[in-house]
């Protein structure tokens, strides 16, 4: 995994695993859309180009985010570091799953 890297736009990537066993299933990706609504910041999950909000528990479920699949995090705006961070601990956790 690699550190969120603060851009001068106000932007902050990470890249992550998915750790759990089920990968991105209901809980999961509530979890994932509690906490990106926290934050002011646009925060996007991507995979295989599929780029889906955060904050859309409907687009997390049809990212196929399975077991060891590789996800970008990716956020815009004034708390997109923290948002980042946050997101990726989830995946690092794996969603208090295991």
């Amino acid at each position: 995994m690699t550190e969120a890297s603060p851009g001068a736009d106000g932007t902050a990537v990470r890249d992550v695993k998915v750790l759990n066993q089920y990968g991105i299933h209901a809980r999961p990706a509530a979890l994932l859309v509690k906490t990106a609504s926290a934050f002011r910041a646009d925060v996007m999950l991507e995979k295989d180009g599929v780029e889906v909000s955060a904050k859309s528990i409907m687009g997390l479920l049809t990212m196929e985010g399975h077991q060891g699949a590789k996800i970008r995090i990716s956020a815009r705006g004034d708390d997109a570091a923290a948002a980042v961070a946050a997101l990726a601990e989830l995946f690092e956790k794996k969603f208090f799953e295991d």
